[in-house]
């Protein structure tokens, strides 16, 4: 590792404090709110600081992680924004931020909510992202110096790809060998393993010649042509992306540059899970940000578990060394302080692997204990009788051993259920549930043990993440039915296949009607085959559980509901692999084979899903618990290490830091050398697993320690045996004592804690066989609902198209689509006279007319990007993708050439649409207000009667829109409750500022050939009105009312709003359109527009007949 200057150390963090410069490295510990703390952090630089949010660079490690970063920084801009509206209240808050924010003068508080308000307004637009996101992004922000492939497609695994590459390769080196070094399943192993750690170097080097050599050069190659190919096929894996950006931005001639475009674009970047960065992440951040902007790195290295993901402890480290400021999260929020105080007997002080990476004190926020009855930390403790006959290391075997624990865990949690023990957990005192257990293992095998023991006593538990589907056994289920399917007359497939879950026959039924069963279920297979040639693999799983009346059988049977969860998942698997790659039942055989063989690969909805949502005791390794809190956590393995390393796979680092993966195998040079790091380095991470594991409960801890043969390498052993409370050094091994000495030591141990500790022994008797049932609920008698509740028939979403149906002649509809097209033009023309005058020929002549039309001229002026250097291009681009879309029969080019000026046609009050820039132009502001009162109805009565009362009283009689209040007065009274949807085509910011609605029309208003003598002011005055666009510009005007009122500081409708234009843009031909022509503005009085959102919204001083 490579230090940089050394940094201020044991400071506590503040949140409080001058805000942060320079590179500051956080360190938590479990439980103390980081993710708090970095909200919190974001916030005040927001605020205070006054850095816009797109200047803000938030980055995590999981798209889980970011899903839950960005959530709670909205949350927390939300709860500041609404804590600063009365600056007096806010400086007596109970929430310190808010309070601190609220610590300065009236115009400052002032000036800090609107920041936060505005972030939250802005907030889709802010950068909250995983790593390989930010790296994607910043690629693409570099464009061609960034190694920009605009038609390359991003992957999450290229897995097919390098199966292909190996396959290849191997027959090139190794094909015509009649002796080969590398057998293939060993060429394969080394290869993937190179591929899945692209930044480790290969060992042993300098072997060339040996078969280690051999398995080294082959890796390698298959690294390059793993990239070249990938290059060649426009493909990018997540790896990539680091790599690339990595590249750019250390580049000796350009890397500088891309730096400062990077760093340029933010100016404060905080980072979370920072213990899970590997170098070239590190390297990204520093070369770009470390010295130049606000850097703050957030992590806990004694929660650096993914080192076989790539993760690397040693680069947090680095940054620590490097960091201008080092500062603790002293405040455990999570646990009660009796279980901190415990938790800080067993590994306060330890260091977990590394010098750097120590247990360190922290204080706890709540007092006591939430489970009374109890004591905070129970260890239970195993001897070596009761598991079976001693193997000659004088050990019991580790199987017999676990199954014990396993069985011991089970019965435990019975008696604790049934203790009336109780827990006070959100303000409530209530008895200990199955739903507040979890139970952490290292292994799946070690969950699966656990699962069967709980089954075997009632306890109902569940799978928490993390496990890959193709690991259970309704894998190999559903492998032997595919086997069977694809060649159903053979008798040995039909019969294995006749026994699993999914056909539900028994061995018994099969011996006693051997061959008749045999043809029986022959039969039913051919047809089942028949069923996916015809109607696809979807259609025969619902054929073959219907049939085979899968889910009564498997559901009347204990676990037959994870059992079900699972052969789901993997039949919605196989059947959206069968239709994206066109897989008949032979190759989705051997793809079901390729997952078993390696469950890590098939994307990412491989991960077991839950079987029930109800109340169960949580299931899960420490990996997938990492994050996560229970009140009560079981711990039944941390005797044991949880590791089966491969031996021909090592994984270490050497004297320069350097990430080493050893694939020669046993025998190969410096093998023991290297052996003996990855052990040390496994043992080290052991620690920080342990303590992943305890530090997730919030009430009550329970261990379990047991004497195996391996029992001198396991953490929890190592950290009761191998140290005192208190010490830093944890012996890689320490041996396990004589069982007396094991309980006199336990117990000296737990005299000595601050804290209850109780030690209980489990004893060489067999576990207890014991029941749970949950406790009976009287739920009285029952009876049949019975509906009372009156329906408003009246209520209902509706919009302008539906109010002025009843004026048309197609029917209307009293509900919205989901997602309608343009339906406000009529599908024919005006029967007016044509206009005799001369005038300029419509460039759209030629073009279609109606509905959809429209809304593919909609869709174009959408999109179509004004800022563009060639306007003409992108506008002919646009129409491609839009006609292309919509398989519309209009010629794009056409169209684009009729389009292109209306673009430039002058609008009402000056500029033209090409003139109005991206960030001056709203396309499609979608509204949704509530009609008298919405979901609480008001009392007032709203019709369209009392809109044309409105009207009336504030038109003056020489606006030309003014005879409509008549024409709108004829339509029916209907009252109007529910909400009114629409969406305005485009709002525009014009100079003053003032905004403008706009809408598109594409209507012919007269018959024949149109020309802009058709299109005067008083001819669409008369289509305004023969449509009911009137009362369409003004409900826009109001959604547009109410925006600007939510969204606009010092808003003032006098002087904001900026009236409604209407484009008909079929008499809109360029600059030379006469004025008047095509563009129909119509400005309607500000009180008018005030006077309808209030009767919209029921509010009103007088009620009136309608």
């Amino acid at each position: 590792m490579t230090a940089g200057t050394s940094p201020t150390t044991g400071t506590a963090f503040d949140l409080l404090a001058p805000l942060p410069s320079g590179t500051t490295v956080l360190e938590a510990s479990a439980g103390t709110g980081k993710t708090y703390a970095i909200v919190g952090l974001a916030a005040r630089f927001v605020a205070e600081a006054g850095v816009d949010l797109a200047q803000l660079l938030l980055v995590t490690f999981s798209r889980a992680a970011t899903k839950e970063l960005r959530e709670r920084t909205r949350e927390r801009f939300a709860s500041a924004a609404a804590g600063l509206v009365d600056p007096l209240a806010a400086r007596a808050s109970g929430d310190p931020l808010v309070a601190h924010l609220a610590d300065a003068d009236s115009g400052e508080v002032a000036l800090r909510r609107r920041r936060l308000m505005q972030a939250l307004s802005d907030f889709d637009a802010g950068t909250i992202v995983t790593t390989h996101s930010f790296c994607q992004r910043m690629l693409d922000g570099l464009g061609i110096a960034g190694e920009r492939d605009p038609d390359a497609v991003l992957v999450e695994q290229a897995d097919d790809l390098t199966a292909e590459v190996i396959a290849d390769l191997f027959l090139q080196r190794f094909g015509r060998s009649d002796s080969p070094t590398l057998r293939p399943a060993d060429a394969r192993s080394a290869a993937r393993a190179a591929i899945f750690d692209p930044q480790a170097t290969l060992a042993p080097e300098g072997a060339e010649g040996s078969r280690a050599g051999d398995a080294v050069a082959f890796a390698t190659a298959v690294r390059e042509e793993a990239r070249r190919r990938k290059r060649l096929a426009g493909i990018r894996d997540f790896d990539d992306l680091p790599e690339l950006l990595h590249g750019v931005l250390t580049d000796p001639e350009h890397g500088e540059a891309a730096c400062r475009r990077v760093r340029d674009r933010y100016r404060v970047v905080l980072v979370d899970e920072f213990q899970d960065t590997d170098p070239q992440q590190w390297g990204i951040l520093r070369s770009a940000f470390h010295g130049h902007s606000t850097l703050v790195l957030v992590g806990d290295p004694k929660q650096a578990i993914y080192a076989f993901r790539g993760a690397e402890v040693l680069s947090y480290l680095d940054a620590v060394g490097s960091a201008d400021s080092h500062q603790d999260l002293t405040t455990n929020w999570r646990s009660d302080a009796e279980l901190v105080a415990a938790l800080g007997h067993l590994h306060g002080g330890a260091a977990l692997g590394h010098s750097g990476i120590v247990v360190h004190s922290v204080s706890a926020a709540k007092p006591g204990s939430r489970l009374h009855g109890a004591p905070p930390l129970r260890l239970r403790y195993l001897c070596r009788a009761g598991a079976g006959r001693l193997n000659n290391s004088g050990y019991p075997a580790v199987g017999a051993l676990r199954s014990r624990v396993a069985a011991d865990v089970a019965a435990d949690i019975v008696a604790l259920l049934d203790s009336g023990i109780t827990l006070d957990l959100n303000g409530g005192s209530r008895p200990v549930a199955p739903g507040d257990i979890a139970v952490l293992a290292g292994t799946n095998a070690q969950i699966t043990l656990v699962r069967e023991a709980l089954d075997r006593v009632g306890v109902p538990s569940v799978l928490a993440g993390g496990t890959s589907v193709f690991e259970t056994p309704s894998a190999q289920h559903w492998l032997r039915v595919l086997q069977a399917l694809e060649q159903p007359h053979r008798p040995d497939r039909v019969r294995l296949a006749a026994l699993t879950p999914l056909l539900g026959w028994t061995a018994e039924q099969i011996d006693a009607r051997s061959d008749e069963l045999v043809a029986r279920v022959g039969g039913q297979l051919r047809e089942l085959t028949a069923v996916f040639a015809q109607s696809g693999f979807a259609a025969l799983f619902e054929r073959l559980a219907t049939d085979s009346g899968l889910e009564a059988r498997l559901l009347a049977v204990t676990a037959g509901e994870r059992t079900l969860t699972d052969l789901r998942h993997i039949g919605q698997l196989l059947g959206a692999v069968a239709v994206d790659q066109s897989l008949g039942l032979t190759a989705l055989t051997g793809w079901l084979t390729e997952r078993i063989k390696d469950p890590k690969s098939g994307g990412g909805d491989r991960s077991r899903r839950l079987d029930s949502d109800a109340a169960a005791v949580q299931i899960a390794t420490v990996h997938a618990s990492k994050g996560l809190e229970y009140p009560i956590v079981y711990v039944p393995f941390g005797w044991s290490t949880g590791r089966h390393a491969d031996p021909d796979r090592l994984l270490l680092h050497d004297d320069d830091g350097r990430r080493i993966l050893d694939i020669g195998g046993e025998g190969s040079p410096g093998y023991a050398e290297r052996r003996r790091r990855r052990d040390a380095e496994a043992a080290g991470e052991d620690l920080r697993l342990l303590y992943v594991a305890l530090t997730r409960a919030q009430c009550q801890l329970v261990l379990w320690w047991a004497p195996a043969y391996s029992t001198n390498e396991a953490p929890l052993h190592r950290m009761l045996f191998g140290r005192e409370p208190g010490e830093s050094d944890v012996p890689q091994k320490v041996g396990v004592p004589e069982d007396p000495v094991v309980a006199q030591h336990l117990l000296r141990w737990a005299e000595t804690s601050p804290a209850t500790i109780r030690v209980e022994a489990v004893g060489a008797d067999p576990i207890p066989e014991v029941s749970w049932a949950p406790p009976h609920e009287d739920s009285g008698e029952l009876a049949a609902a019975v509906f009372d509740r009156a329906l408003d028939v009246g209520w209902r979403r509706t919009s302008y198209t539906a109010l002025t149906a009843s004026a048309h002649e197609h029917s209307g509809s009293g509900s919205e689509a989901e997602e309608p097209g343009t339906d406000d033009e009529p599908e024919e023309p005006a029967l007016i006279a044509p206009v005799p005058a001369p005038g300029i020929p419509s460039t759209m002549n030629d073009m279609p007319y109606g509905a959809v039309f429209g809304t593919l001229v909609h869709e174009i002026l959408e999109y179509v990007d004004t800022a563009a250097a060639d306007l003409e291009a992108e506008l002919l681009l646009r129409c491609r993708e839009a006609v292309a879309a919509r398989m519309s029969q209009v010629d794009p080019s056409a169209l684009a050439a009729a389009l292109l000026p209306v673009l430039h046609t002058p609008l009402a009050g000056g500029g033209t649409l090409a003139a109005i820039m991206p960030a001056d132009r709203l396309p499609e502001l979608d509204f949704e207000l509530p009609l008298a009162g919405g979901d609480d109805p008001a009392a007032v009565t709203v019709t369209l009667h009392r809109v044309a009362r409105l009207l009336r009283e504030h038109l003056p009689g020489d606006d030309v829109l003014s005879p409509y209040a008549d024409r709108l007065a004829a339509l029916d009274p209907n009252p109007l409750r529910g909400y009114l949807t629409g969406s305005i085509d485009a709002v525009l910011r014009v100079s003053g500022p003032r905004f403008v609605v706009v809408d598109y029309k594409t209507n012919r208003i007269a018959p024949g050939e149109l020309t802009t003598a058709d299109f005067t002011r008083e001819a669409m005055a008369g289509e305004m009105m023969r449509s009911h666009y009137p009362l369409q510009a003004l409900l826009y005007a109001v959604a547009l009312h109410r925006y600007l009122r939510w969204r606009l500081p010092g808003y003032n409708p006098e002087t904001h709003l900026g009236g409604v234009q209407y484009l008909f843009v079929r008499g809109m031909v360029g600059p030379e359109t006469p004025d008047g022509a095509g563009v129909f503005d119509w400005n309607p009085p500000a009180a008018l527009v005030i006077a309808l959102s209030d009767l919209l919204a029921g509010i009103t001083d007088r009620e009136v007949d309608a």
